[in-house]
């Protein structure tokens, strides 16, 4: 997923990190479950609806559900392809692009891709695409 989609998505589903799903649940990309336990109640639901908002122990939990959200789920196979196309011809995994592809992803559909682009592209953001995100792992070295 290149990271200038990631950020963009995240700006917008965490209204920049200020929203109470961000703050109380670490819930950046604003992703729906209807699991009893980790949610938080949408304080606005549309009447009849049952879902809460996934929340997550972690900020970078939240990360590794979007992925896999992304990578697995059929709304977005059209995602995944047009990235395996672009990956076959060597050419950059682009943000704008792809954004393209996640139509399913807000009830807003066409508007959210539009506000999407946007996002990536105001903020210049296309330029972190080829960064990756890691984990550094802390060894703590003990004396005996």
């Amino acid at each position: 997923i290149p990271p200038s989609l990631a950020l963009a998505q995240a700006a917008e589903e965490s209204g920049w990190g200020t929203s109470r799903f961000v703050r109380e649940g670490n819930a950046i990309y604003g992703q729906w479950t209807t699991a009893e336990r980790k949610g938080l109640l949408p304080l606005q639901r549309d009447k009849g609806m049952t879902h809460k908002i996934k929340s997550f122990a972690t900020l970078f939990d939240s990360v590794k559900s979007y992925a896999h959200n992304l990578n697995t789920h059929s709304s977005y196979r059209g995602f995944r392809q047009t990235r395996a196309r672009l990956r076959r011809r060597g050419a950059p995994i682009d943000g704008v692009l792809l954004a393209g592809k996640l139509i399913r992803y807000s009830a807003r559909q066409m508007a959210y891709v539009e506000t999407i682009r946007d996002l990536i592209k105001a903020n210049n953001l296309h330029r972190l695409d080829d960064s990756r995100l890691r984990v550094n792992k802390l060894v703590r070295k003990t004396s005996i």
